[in-house]
């Protein structure tokens, strides 16, 4: 196994510019690396911690475990940023199961999107006036269920789909 090498501390603002790039390129696994290079050496890093998270939920459709993201989540300090990225989480979630089009995926793809509005809803309460980011997610996620008629599973069947985080 290799020794990974550190950064510098003073390289991390050029860092996490690459990981931008890197993932405008639709090179996720790349921009985690980075991520994971300057938390290694910054653990409370912010940005850091947000690149991470949506460099993993590039990656669901490659399956993904959604549970570190999850994890990830509860390291951001502030709580606007807890619940959207909480809800980003869930909506990418549900867009990579309904690419993947597996048999009662539509039950599930629902699920992860109401609960993304539902984060969406409470980062909303925290937001600034000049911040819609939250407002324009729920209303993503309500066009996506709109466009595909998803739907509710039954009741008896309804279950929670991700690890709750309160």
């Amino acid at each position: 196994m290799f020794k990974l090498k550190s950064i510098h501390k003073q390289g991390i603002p050029r860092a996490l510019e690459k990981i931008e790039r890197y993932r405008l390129l639709n090179e996720p696994i790349e921009a985690e690396s980075i991520c994971r290079d300057i938390l290694d050496i910054d653990p409370e890093n912010q940005q850091a911690l947000i690149n991470l998270i949506l460099s993993l939920t590039d990656q669901f459709i490659k399956g993904i475990d959604i549970r570190e993201t999850m994890e990830l989540v509860l390291r951001l300090k502030d709580e606007f940023n807890k619940e959207y990225y909480k809800g980003i989480i869930l909506e990418r979630q549900g867009k990579a199961a309904l690419m993947r089009n597996s048999p009662g995926f539509k039950h599930d793809v629902y699920e992860w999107f109401v609960e993304a509005m539902e984060c969406y809803e409470k980062a909303e309460k925290y937001s600034s006036p000049d911040n819609d980011d939250a407002i324009l997610r729920w209303n993503t996620c309500a066009r996506i269920i709109t466009r595909y008629q998803l739907t509710p599973r039954p009741p008896e069947k309804r279950d929670r789909l991700h690890l709750p985080l309160e």
